[in-house]
């Protein structure tokens, strides 16, 4: 059994708030989308990472995921983020951090959505 990647789903509210966190945050493009359907959703990519994300609020009501992104230059990350949507840095990993197990992390989150960032 072989497998090439790991594409999850995340459902919002309002498919804005994700377009906002992944595309204007952080840079993610809209390879596929369907707004104009009783569920819209789209395919993100960025540096062959690939993400859903839906609308659907009763799923969003359910769903409430972290994901981790692995980088190679966490501080570049960080000045990025935290100069273009500072309002999204996580209360309680808003820095740079070099975590017990020995990874630099900071968080971020929008409304449906935590994203911890890694640099090992």
């Amino acid at each position: 059994m072989n497998f090439s990647q790991l594409v999850p789903s995340v459902f919002y509210n309002n498919i804005s708030d994700g377009i906002n966190l992944f595309v204007d945050c952080l840079h993610f493009t809209i390879e596929h989308k369907e707004f104009n359907i009783p569920q819209p959703f789209c395919v993100l990519e960025k540096d062959g990472i690939r993400i859903m994300i839906f609308e659907d609020e009763l799923l969003a009501k359910e769903h409430n995921p972290e994901l981790r992104l692995v980088t190679n230059n966490i501080e570049e990350v960080y000045a990025k983020v935290s100069e273009s949507h500072p309002q999204l840095l996580h209360p309680n990993l808003n820095k740079v951090t070099l975590r017990p197990w020995g990874a630099k992390e900071f968080a971020i989150a929008d409304k449906q959505l935590g994203i911890r960032f890694q640099q090992w």
